[in-house]
């Protein structure tokens, strides 16, 4: 019965630790990189394909909706992170805690929405710096917590995938293992 309760625990632990340190590590990438890149500009890091450069997104994902004005963008961008936050919390209730893969892609979706709703709060808008790009052809720029949330989602869709072909309802990513 421990080893049940201890594998309950540490599953769940893991979604939490990652959550904590994605939107610790997100905001303390903001604040390095905010003051140096607006010092220097931008910093190409791989030629033709990646710069630093320093962008403020008053809109949603990919910059959507930036061009709403007034208290619909504060209701909008406020409310919307504080559900998809609730939402996840509820959905990780859910999972079985001795699966700590989906659990982990939960406590990194959690840890990014955190680290953008943080800088919305704080700022009024969300600090991204990474510019990746194919000569005149650049993707919207973005920061480690949307990269975090992009990974997470990837991880509970392949969950979700081994539960589809395993056809029988349980995933064909082995569970963890209980400690010896």
């Amino acid at each position: 019965m421990e080893s049940a309760t201890r594998r309950a625990t540490g599953g769940r632990r893991a979604a939490w630790i990652a959550a904590i340190l994605v939107a610790a590590a997100d905001q303390a990438t903001k604040a390095s990189l905010s003051g140096w890149l607006m010092s220097r500009g931008s910093v190409t890091v791989i030629p033709g394909f990646l710069d630093l450069t320093l962008v403020t997104n008053t809109g949603g994902v990919f910059g959507i909706l930036r061009d709403i004005d007034g208290p619909v963008r504060g209701l909008l961008f406020g409310l919307l992170p504080v559900a998809a936050i609730t939402l996840m919390i509820w959905y990780a209730r859910s999972l079985e805690p001795s699966r700590p893969w989906p659990l982990v892609g939960v406590g990194l979706i959690l840890g990014g929405a955190a680290g953008n709703l943080i800088d919305r709060i704080r700022l009024g808008h969300v600090v991204d710096f990474v510019d990746a790009y194919l000569g005149r052809y650049h993707w919207p720029a973005f920061n480690l917590a949307d990269s975090s949330i992009c990974i997470g989602v990837a991880m509970l869709l392949f969950e979700s995938l081994a539960l589809h072909q395993a056809g029988n309802g349980e995933s064909r990513i082995p569970p963890s293992r209980p400690p010896t």
